[in-house]
């Protein structure tokens, strides 16, 4: 009599000594994986408009210099020339400027320091996005792992159950027609068996995509392992969060907010400029006649700029900033019913996710209770062959389908974690809890 067993608890033959489990795989996906490396090195480029803002209100020091040679011909008007002037004159100077009122500046540093929150919450969100694909990455590959060992033992049973008929025919005691919907169905599992050895490379490539290798085993779930509930149970409390708390919304009221900003720096254009100015300078010049000229000098004094007509480019920026506000406000409102409809999503997906895996457990038991009887009915003459290979069909599938459904609730809860932007490496603690490294795959 065939022996049947969980698609989640699949024995092994032999179990590696090392299986790498979800925290592993995801340190090593922060270490290698160059979408999350690109992302940190955005965040590092985003902290420094801080400084570039901040710039703008701190005084500047330039030095410059300058050499020239100089050819002077002079003459009386309408008369020869009777003087010539061949020399040589340099300089430097050295110029001090402090704003005292700009106040595009202070605008601008304002911006600079929404750019560095904005930076950070992009960065946040690779973060949660590399939960995910590791998460993901980690799943398919197990579950791949685990479906082609489930269709190799389907597949081994069906064998039995072929040369079985095979035998029967032999003596007389069943038709050929056992024996030929015997090979179809081993046929079909061998086809089965190659599809789930394709995937199964995929899936690894995926993850190796991520992490920069494959590990040679992956941890599994721990024997009859089940999602938890969402908490809190309201989904409406999830969608509230989400609405306020979701990073893509974050990200976008970080933009909302500096183009607000821009339309106050875009109209500050209109405004004078104060500058505290001073400079110091030195030059020298040599000419026939006149000898050796050193000049040293300094200077201290306030400068005032006032904008009058720029050919109506502030103007025109400034409703150009106004226009772009109005687009970053109608993206927020897009954010946060994104964020609403993500977390609805999420939670129905936990939700009938864990409904779908209690009917399947309920349904694997009435499964194995018909293969069994049916294998009976079979051994008595009551049953023919092809309603044991029916039997055995249908406990593979349901072994697959509750494998499938336990991994797409796990996710979906990482999900809902994330569409609320509450997702992090707690929770990866979590669900690598759920895992059992001596019973790797």
């Amino acid at each position: 009599m065939r022996t049947f067993v969980s698609l989640l608890t699949l024995p092994l033959m032999a179990i590696p000594v090392h299986a790498a489990d979800l925290m592993q795989i995801y340190r090593a996906a922060q270490d290698s994986d160059p979408t999350y490396a690109a992302a940190r090195a955005t965040l590092d480029a985003g902290r420094e408009k801080m400084p570039q803002g901040r710039a703008g209100l701190l005084p500047s020091l330039t030095l410059s210099g300058n050499t020239v040679w100089n050819e002077n011909d002079l003459s009386a008007h309408n008369g020869p020339t009777y003087a010539r002037q061949r020399y040589n004159s340099n300089g430097y100077q050295l110029t001090l400027s402090q704003p005292l009122f700009r106040w595009q500046n202070w605008i601008a540093y304002d911006q600079s320091k929404i750019q560095v929150v904005q930076a950070e919450a992009n960065f946040a969100q690779a973060r949660q996005d590399l939960i995910l694909r590791v998460a993901q990455a980690y799943f398919d590959t197990l579950f791949a792992q685990e479906n082609l060992s489930a269709v190799r033992a389907n597949k081994a049973a069906i064998s039995q159950q072929l040369e079985s008929a095979k035998k029967n025919f032999e003596v007389g005691t069943s038709t050929i027609t056992d024996t030929h919907e015997a090979q179809a169905r081993f046929d079909l599992a061998l086809a089965q068996e190659i599809a789930a050895e394709s995937d199964l490379e995929v899936k690894k490539n995926t993850l190796q995509s991520i992490i920069g290798r494959t590990p040679e085993a992956l941890a599994r779930l721990r024997q009859g392992t089940e999602p938890s509930q969402p908490e809190p149970s309201d989904m409406n409390q999830w969608v509230n969060a989400a609405e306020k708390d979701a990073i893509t919304v974050q990200i976008q009221l970080a933009v909302a907010e500096i183009a607000a900003r821009e339309v106050d720096r875009q109209r500050a254009g209109h405004y004078p400029t104060v500058d505290l100015v001073a400079n110091y300078g030195h030059s020298k010049s040599f000419a026939q006649g006149t000898g050796l000229f050193e000049n040293d000098y300094q200077n201290v004094g306030v400068q005032l700029n006032i904008p009058l007509f720029l050919g109506g480019q502030v103007v025109s920026r400034q409703r150009e900033a106004s226009a772009n506000r109005a687009a970053a406000q109608s993206t927020l409102e897009a954010a946060r019913r994104g964020a609403a409809l993500s977390a609805r999503q999420q939670y129905l997906g936990v939700a009938n996710g864990l409904a779908q895996i209690r009917a399947l457990k309920a349904a694997l038991v009435s499964s194995q209770s018909a293969l069994e009887s049916n294998k009976l009915g079979y051994e008595v003459g009551v049953r023919i062959n092809i309603d044991v290979l029916n039997a055995e069909n249908q406990v593979y599938v349901t072994r697959r389908d509750l494998a499938r459904a336990t991994f797409d609730t796990l996710l979906a809860q990482l999900r809902l974690k994330a569409a609320v932007g509450a997702l992090g490496e707690d929770d990866v603690t979590a669900i690598n809890a759920l895992l059992d490294p001596s019973t790797a795959q």
